[in-house]
């Protein structure tokens, strides 16, 4: 299993709607790529390493998927769509990193 994590490093003063985020955004990405994507999840940043601190990430969502390429089939097609209504809800550039997942759930 992979995990594609979307990352938006927080910036002081950027614009980042959660609930549209939350809400529509990662919908449009489900929807248009079917079971390709097992499930995601989506992270709102509220904190640094130190106390009062700003979060690294203002948002990060992983998506699952069973490989590399099954992710890629699935979401390359819908790219200008869902990089299309990424104005939708914020003005940060997004990272991006894929990783395998070696553990899901630890004991």
């Amino acid at each position: 299993m992979i995990k594609a994590s979307v990352m938006y490093p927080y910036q002081e003063g950027a614009r980042f709607d959660h609930a549209y985020y939350k809400d529509k955004h990662m919908h449009l990405v489900k929807r248009l790529m079917g079971p390709a994507c097992l499930y995601y999840s989506v992270e709102k940043g509220i904190g640094g390493a130190a106390p009062g601190k700003p979060p690294l990430y203002e948002a990060v969502c992983h998506i699952h998927a069973e490989s590399v390429e099954a992710f890629l089939a699935a979401f390359g097609p819908h790219l200008k769509e869902i990089s299309g209504d990424v104005p939708n809800f914020t003005d940060i550039r997004a990272v991006m990193q894929i990783s395998e997942v070696m553990v899901e759930r630890g004991e």
